[in-house]
């Protein structure tokens, strides 16, 4: 690696962190470099399918309400700076019984961030959006700015934006080593030796393969999705009058979905599929029998929708922390390496913000919101 090409920052993995972190670095003047394994708008990791829901009235965390915020606002800066539109804002139905984690964390977070939010019976929310028909048992938040990130539009746009600003971007060329040396990092990929002053690794399911001298609590899971066809009922589901939903069918357990897309009515449920150490180990095909369980889950709030034929299905992955919040930190033996796995299942809505977020952090070192929950260290400090 003794002739390496010399950067200011180098990025490695071009989904939705990687790609909006690179975005913001060279704006900011930087000489960077971004490195991606795969072909441009693949669909082996966690930046396709269509659709992310994005939401305002977090139920997780309060914590998480500024920085979707923020992300709300660079999403609408990335449609102008793009020329295209990235999100639909459709409103959003956060579903389930009055105690119950998403309703309860919807509330918490609109009340204590005072947010624009309804709490909605069964039979307002059949009157509003007619698709819907809840059981009697449950209720409902409505989130009005809640809605739908396109992602390929997305990263396509981060990255656009990143080579207009002056950023180098290699697709199909995956990182072999790293090596921090001094002050500086050096990278080796399979075409070429590079040099560096800050390392981000942004890797999604790769990245604890990437990030020796560091173990970190990640697990690779398989998430299954559908598209479905409700057959007569087209207008229905169209996003004028059906939000995007996440109904806790069970405690701890939620299914999810979008409005009428090309590809059809995007359904899942969430957190339900293997697990595994390596991202090579996921099993990418959807057999007949893993509908029947999304089928189940959609009953209750839309009975229709359960029975409708399955159109398409997919696979994508998960890469998810032991308590589902996102790493954002340093490596603790590297101070040049920045380790990015702000996923977990939900983080691309934030990609923008956190875009920005890191490229405060590898040029100033401070970020405008608090990372402290994210830090690597966490797991080891309780």
């Amino acid at each position: 690696m003794s002739q390496s090409r010399s950067y200011d920052a180098i990025v490695v993995g071009l989904g939705a962190m990687g790609s909006a972190t690179l975005f913001h670095l060279a704006r900011r003047g930087l000489k960077v470099l971004g490195l991606e394994q795969y072909i441009a708008g693949h669909a082996l990791g966690s930046s396709h399918g269509d659709s992310r829901i994005i939401r305002e009235t977090y139920f997780e965390h309060p914590l998480y309400v500024p920085l979707v915020q923020r992300a709300h606002e660079l999403w609408r800066e990335l449609e102008r700076i793009a020329g295209t539109p990235l999100m639909k804002i459709t409103g959003g139905l956060m579903i389930g019984p009055p105690e119950g984690t998403v309703v309860s964390g919807t509330l918490r977070s609109a009340r204590e961030h005072l947010l624009p939010h309804e709490v909605l019976t069964p039979a307002e929310v059949h009157r509003r959006f007619p698709a819907f028909d809840l059981a009697s048992n449950l209720v409902a938040v409505l989130d009005p700015r809640a809605g739908y990130l396109d992602p390929e539009e997305c990263n396509k746009a981060h990255i656009a934006a990143a080579r207009a600003a002056g950023a180098e971007v290699r697709f199909e060329d995956p990182v072999v080593e790293w090596r921090a040396e001094g002050g500086e990092v050096r990278v080796r990929s399979s075409a070429d030796a590079y040099a560096a002053n800050r390392l981000v690794l942004a890797a999604g399911a790769w990245t604890s393969g990437l990030a020796h001298d560091v173990v970190l609590p990640l697990t690779v899971e398989r998430q299954s999705v559908f598209w479905l066809e409700p057959g007569d009922e087209r207008d229905s589901y169209a996003a004028e009058g059906f939000p995007i939903y996440a109904y806790e069918y069970k405690n701890g357990h939620i299914c999810y979905g979008f409005p009428r897309l090309p590809r059809g009515v995007k359904a899942s449920v969430m957190h339900s599929g293997e697990t595994s150490s390596s991202a090579a180990n996921v099993r990418r095909t959807v057999d007949d029998d893993e509908v029947e369980a999304l089928r189940a889950a959609l009953r209750p709030v839309l009975p229709r929708l359960a029975d409708a034929r399955v159109r398409e299905r997919g696979v994508c992955l998960f890469t998810n922390t032991p308590d589902h919040d996102f790493i954002i930190d340093f490596h603790p033996l590297y101070p040049q390496v920045l380790i990015s796995s702000a996923c977990s299942g939900h983080g691309f809505k934030f990609a923008s913000a956190i875009g920005e977020l890191q490229a405060d952090l590898l040029t100033t070192g401070r970020a405008r919101f608090d990372v402290s929950p994210f830090r690597i260290d966490r797991w080891s400090r309780a």
